[in-house]
């Protein structure tokens, strides 16, 4: 399966242009958009989703333009957008038989057996008779998996789906996007680094409505090795460093002095010692254009 988006462009009516000439082709299995608030991610993923249309360019889903092909396309796609709502008083199994009825699936059987599936899935099975107003924001987070799991999509954006989950509950939601996406697109829109570096198998980078960079995460970091260096500084100097070396991202120590990462081929100076890159790294070295 295949995603192809060409020369895809979008500018609101108050002129901010969300998406600007992007081309970008993901394939099956898990794909991270990583970009900061505001790089154009969700205008991205609502594009994608057939909920708004481009000024210009095109997608096609295998050999299908899917703005000349909505209603199949929704078909083939589920979507977990940032914020969606549900009906409070009811409970999860309940909410997932009125889904799947408005998805089509007319039969009681088949209901019963999908939505049993997606429940066990989720692990949610064991609080499916629990009100979803009740569930705390990772279960609710698995809920939106579930209920678009309803249709076996073969194309499924999930649009920040960890920003405010504590530790364990990202982990539990991580999971459930790991065994899903290995036979379907999943395109997983963060800023949070760490959860591409985590889940996915290709990832881009986007800015300002256009892909800085494709690659995977593995080779991401290998193109920074032996270019990463460390050294702790007082916070007096951190504006001098900044302003004489690549600094990619500083933070305290308990001491209160700082401790700067800086992108160099070689020994940038006394006291730097060469740490291993990540891909926090890579992504602001991306950012900066210093790669």
């Amino acid at each position: 399966m295949t995603l192809r988006i060409e020369q895809l462009s979008k500018t609101y009516k108050n002129g901010v242009k969300a998406i600007n000439d992007l081309n970008l082709e993901i394939r099956t299995g898990m794909f991270g958009l990583l970009g900061a608030n505001g790089a154009g991610k969700s205008s991205l993923m609502r594009t994608i989703a057939t909920l708004q249309m481009p000024d210009a360019g095109s997608i096609h889903f295998n050999d299908m333009n899917i703005f000349q092909n909505k209603m199949k396309f929704r078909q083939s796609l589920g979507y977990l957008p940032q914020e969606f709502g549900v009906y409070a008083k009811d409970s999860a199994e309940k909410l997932l038989h009125y889904f799947a009825i408005l998805k089509g699936i007319k039969s009681k059987k088949d209901r019963n057996k999908i939505v049993a599936e997606t429940l066990q899935l989720t692990n949610l099975y064991d609080v499916r008779h629990k009100r979803v107003s009740t569930y705390s924001g990772g279960m609710r987070q698995r809920f939106g998996i579930a209920q678009l799991l309803l249709n076996n999509p073969q194309v499924i954006i999930v649009d920040e789906p960890t920003a405010g989950l504590d530790p364990a509950e990202r982990n539990r939601f991580l999971n459930v996007l790991r065994e899903i996406g290995s036979n379907n697109i999943v395109i997983f829109s963060t800023h949070l680094v760490e959860d591409v570096k985590d889940l996915c198998s290709e990832m881009a980078i986007i800015n300002k409505g256009a892909i800085l960079t494709k690659n995977t995460p593995s080779k991401a970091i290998q193109t920074l090795a032996g270019k990463i260096w460390m050294k702790q500084i007082s916070k007096e100097d951190l504006e001098k460093m900044e302003a004489q070396y690549s600094v990619l991202s500083s933070g305290f120590n308990e001491d209160n002095s700082i401790s700067i990462r800086v992108l160099a081929d070689e020994k940038p100076g006394d006291s730097f010692t060469t740490v291993k890159p990540t891909l926090e790294d890579y992504y602001f070295a991306i950012l900066n254009n210093n790669l």
